[in-house]
């Protein structure tokens, strides 16, 4: 992957990580497609492009780009940033990595106070899928 301007990783420790694939793992976190809030932040405020309805090629409306046995990347971007998320499972976790790359100077306003929101919001986000998971 590219040099990123902002980079997060949060990791749940729990007994389901191996209950389920990295995709699995990202469909029970994001859904198949964007949920209302989801579209509010990444569409709207973002200005992420996203696609539209369900696909094995996309979770939440996010690109597949890559895919390993333990990890999954998916890719979007905006006139103005470049965003990816990783999600790896491993022994008795998962991870939620975000990875941004400014390309012009409005993703370099817009997304450090955004990130303050981004930060409180992951760690439920992961606990969540778990429920879902197990």
């Amino acid at each position: 992957m590219p040099d990123f301007d902002y980079v997060d990783v949060f990791t749940l420790a729990t007994d389901a990580a191996g209950d389920a694939t990295p995709e699995q793992w990202a469909r029970a976190m994001f859904g198949d497609v964007p949920d209302p809030g989801e579209r509010l932040i990444w569409r709207g405020l973002l200005g992420l492009r996203l696609t539209r309805g369900r696909s094995s090629d996309t979770v939440a409306g996010w690109r597949v780009a890559e895919r390993g046995e333990d990890w999954i990347r998916l890719e979007t971007a905006s006139p103005y940033l470049t965003a990816n998320l990783v999600v790896r499972t491993s022994e008795g976790r998962v991870s939620l990595g975000t990875f941004l790359r400014y390309e012009r100077t409005l993703g370099r306003l817009i997304w450090p106070p955004l990130s303050a929101v981004h930060r409180r919001l992951v760690p439920g986000v992961l606990r969540k899928a778990a429920a879902r998971v197990r």
